[in-house]
């Protein structure tokens, strides 16, 4: 049956039944969006994020330059084979002093007896290996919580949905309600197009967060390394924060652990700057075998060699300290200026999870009056003593409580998440 409408309620109807039309055609092709639970979520971003894997093979490399730098309390050890050919034999009164062809086969043995530079390497490649995993973790951690805030996201855009999709079934059947007292006589054409533009300004509402939800999935999708759009299973199980006693919750921050670790292997390269000037001796053996032996050659021989290097001067030893002197201080200020920052970040998602969680009793409180009120409002207008303007006052109040109520449990949701990651216990 058709029924002309307001200019208002005609255009705002058009627009809402549009925008479903031109997208049902894409919508019916598309495949259905895979959906994750929150620790799933968290667990495949950190294992398909590139960056972690990057941190990973960072370890690995930290790791093989530390067995390079233990070689050097291994013994060195290395074969040689010559053979030399003349033009012709060397000799006087029939005695071959150099043969014309000769073949010379030795083996070297070498080991640092003293070799203070080296040895500190050792140290200082651990300490590469320490600060390596402590990135890891620190990258490990970021990925996570992007993933976290994407899921939240997700299901903030899912409840602004669900209650826009509320409001428009009310819609639909406040209009239907206008539609049949107007069709037996009983109502008014300007309840029926008040009714129209409610419901069709409900259905636009509808495609907006429709829209949302999509985007927010899309993110979510790209927070874990999805091939599309991925939505949520259940609602995120964050574990309660632990209160700090002290201030150990900063050693728990992977981010304080990298820059720590950085700070103790720049101290140490500062520390070991001195041994520089240390002597260093290697003691080498090799025995000798030669084919055919020579006049002054014997077949079999060995040498042993005893090297004491003492270095005397040395022009960059004094610059490269002040680098390594620079590069420490650096690194300290780093740290000094994170703690300072970690210490603020608690205190911030500390007081914002105090103010989210009273905002959430507040307004929760709200939208139970404001939809005890749309009740009310609904009963006195269906029994004609009000008109549908008071139930369109009402339906946009009971609206405005529940999404203010959804985005207080949003927020304490995301504080609380905050204050996990502020204190180094997610994930």
């Amino acid at each position: 049956m058709s029924r002309p409408l307001g200019t208002t309620g005609a255009l705002l109807a058009g627009l809402a039944l549009a925008a479903p039309a031109a997208a049902q055609a894409p919508a019916a092709a598309e495949a259905p969006v895979e959906s994750l639970g929150f620790d799933e979520a968290v667990e495949r971003a950190t294992a398909r994020s590139p960056n972690v894997g990057e941190a990973a093979q960072a370890i690995l490399r930290a790791e093989a330059l530390l067995d390079g730098a233990r070689s050097v309390f291994l013994p060195l050890a290395y074969g040689n084979v010559g053979t030399t050919v003349l033009d012709e034999a060397r000799g006087f009164d029939d005695n071959i002093v150099q043969p014309r062809t000769q073949t010379a086969f030795s083996v070297t043995v070498s080991y640092a007896l003293l070799d203070a530079v080296r040895w500190a390497g050792r140290s200082q490649a651990a300490d590469r290996v320490t600060t390596a995993r402590a990135a890891a973790r620190e990258a490990r951690r970021h990925v996570a919580v992007v993933a976290a805030q994407a899921y939240l996201a997700v299901t903030s855009a899912e409840r602004q949905r669900e209650i826009a999709r509320r409001n428009r079934d009310t819609g639909r059947a406040l209009e239907d309600y206008a539609r049949a007292r107007l069709e037996a006589g009983q109502g008014s054409r300007l309840n029926h197009v008040r009714a129209v533009q409610q419901r069709a300004s409900a259905d636009a509402l509808v495609q907006v967060a429709e829209l949302a939800v999509r985007r927010a999935q899309e993110a979510l999708g790209v927070a874990v390394f999805a091939d599309g759009p991925v939505g949520t299973r259940g609602e995120p199980r964050l574990p309660p924060a632990v209160p700090p006693g002290d201030e150990a919750w900063l050693l728990e921050r992977p981010d304080v652990q990298r820059l720590r670790a950085e700070l103790f292997a720049r101290n140490r390269l500062v520390a070991d700057a001195w041994k520089s000037w240390l002597p260093r001796t290697t003691a080498s053996f090799t025995p000798r075998y030669v084919t055919p032996a020579g006049l002054f050659e014997p077949s079999k021989s060995w040498r042993a060699l005893f090297l004491l290097e003492v270095p005397l001067f040395d022009g960059t030893l004094g610059a490269e300290k002040s680098a390594r002197i620079a590069d420490r201080e650096a690194a300290r200020l780093r740290l000094d200026g994170l703690q300072v920052q970690a210490r603020s970040e608690l205190r911030t998602a500390r007081e914002a999870v105090r103010r989210s969680e009273e905002i959430v009793t507040g307004t929760r409180e709200a939208a139970e009056a404001a939809a005890e009120a749309l009740r009310i409002t609904e009963i006195a207008y269906r029994a004609g003593a009000t008109t549908n303007i008071e139930v369109v006052q009402a339906q946009q109040a009971a609206r405005n409580g529940e999404i203010e109520a959804a985005v207080a449990e949003d927020r304490l949701r995301q504080a609380r998440l905050d204050l996990l990651v502020a204190l180094g216990q997610f994930p």
